[in-house]
């Protein structure tokens, strides 16, 4: 049985590391443009656009490889919690026209990102099941 609850985490740390590393890698290749006017229109400091960096590339990439998993999945779930507020707020009661939720998406990031913060990295991980952080 923990072998199996191993290769959930497994899937459910890939499957969302590489979801959210899409995002950064095109921050990367386009720049942070966006991220950064959508910072200055909330008053916000610009250098905290430079977090969504962090969020979307470092992050992501230590859920695939499991390494302070954990830490990636909070450093996530802040992510997501920051872009709801500062982007989508205004979807939070809304639905999409196809009937779900608009933000479904983001939830789903949010809460596969708190699932592995509450489980872990498992066996199958660079850094073992026995950290701290995995």
């Amino acid at each position: 049985m923990q072998g199996s609850t191993d290769l959930g985490k497994l899937v459910l740390r890939v499957v969302l590391g590489v979801l959210i590393l899409f995002h950064g890698v095109s921050k990367l290749i386009h720049g942070p443009g966006y991220v950064l006017g959508v910072v200055a229109e909330a008053g916000l400091p610009s250098f905290i656009a430079y977090g969504v960096y962090i969020g979307e590339v470092v992050a992501p990439v230590l859920l695939i490889l499991g390494l302070l998993a954990r830490l990636g999945a909070v450093i996530i779930a802040i992510n997501m919690v920051v872009a709801l507020a500062l982007v989508h707020v205004s979807q939070l009661i809304s639905l999409a026209n196809t009937g779900g939720w608009a933000l479904e998406l983001q939830g789903m990031y949010l809460g596969t990102a708190v699932a592995i913060a509450l489980l872990g990295a498992g066996r199958f991980s660079v850094g073992g099941s026995n950290g701290r952080w995995n």
